[in-house]
């Protein structure tokens, strides 16, 4: 199916039937300007629109290359491999630009509305979008370190020779396979998690853990009523049919049309309709 314009929308609440865009996108307009805590929860169909592959698709990178070829294994035995691997990824990055995504979720970030962006994209396209609140449970590809003495450096390095003044080897600052998320970054996303009263999922196929255990612990408080889990993304996710909303499409459209129903919302002084009525 041709999913390159508009969206099809659901509520998870309903088991996905479809229902008007319109009516959708400004309950989710009205979510999120009424929510205390909005969290953004974001993976690589935030950045699709930007040129860079997503993992999981018929098109996704895996579908490519040999997913181990990303694991702490397959760097410890095939350095060279692992190298040339990596540095085609980073030589990607150069010259890319935010997408719509990554633009309105940093500007909804500057307005209040968005108190931070949980990503598993190790792009940096958030940070260069001027989100400043950003969790990057991944890594961050833009970034290197040593493995012997710890000094971080920019990727350039990595580029230019993989090997640290002191000798020892230099790796990109992401989690491989067989790796646990930075400890740190976790407890953040997992605080995110707890505190948010609104968390908006974007471009995400939620299959990859633990990260897609932070969406499933709002569902949960969901239950209870303290929370709503919204949905968008392409495809559908393992956790559509227990959001309190799913809208369907390209992530960029729906945003983009989300962001417009928020400024004439803004501009009628409408008040929030239904950002406390979780489980309406």
């Amino acid at each position: 199916m041709d999913q390159d314009h508009g969206a099809s929308v659901g509520s998870g609440h309903s088991g996905g039937e479809a229902v008007s865009a319109s009516s959708e996108i400004h309950r989710l307009a009205t979510l999120a300007r009424g929510s205390r805590h909005m969290v953004a929860f974001t993976g690589a169909g935030a950045s699709t629109e930007s040129g860079l592959p997503d993992f999981r698709s018929s098109q996704g990178l895996w579908r490519r290359v040999p997913q181990h070829m990303a694991s702490l294994a397959f760097m410890e035995r095939h350095f060279d491999e692992f190298v040339a691997f990596y540095r085609q990824r980073i030589e990607a990055l150069k010259g890319v630009q935010p997408s719509r995504v990554h633009r309105i979720l940093a500007r909804w970030e500057a307005a209040g509305w968005l108190k931070a962006v949980i990503t598993q994209n190790v792009d940096g396209l958030h940070q260069q979008a001027g989100s400043r609140r950003v969790l990057p449970l991944h890594g961050d590809l833009r970034t290197c370190h040593c493995q012997r003495c710890g000094r971080t450096q920019p990727s350039e390095a990595f580029l230019s020779r993989p090997y640290c003044e002191c000798g020892g080897r230099l790796r990109p600052n992401v989690v491989l396979f067989g790796e646990s998320l930075p400890a740190a970054v976790w407890q953040q996303a997992h605080e995110e998690a707890l505190r948010c009263d609104l968390m908006l999922v974007v471009g995400s196929s939620l299959e990859v853990y633990p990260a897609a255990s932070l969406p499933e612990l709002v569902v949960r408080r969901a239950a209870a009523g303290e929370a709503l889990l919204a949905i968008v993304n392409r495809d559908p996710t393992p956790l559509d049919e227990q959001a309190g909303l799913v809208l369907r499409g390209v992530a960029g459209d729906i945003l983009e049309q989300v962001d417009q129903e928020l400024a004439r919302l803004g501009s009628n002084g409408d008040a929030d309709e239904s950002g406390k009525e979780w489980n309406a």
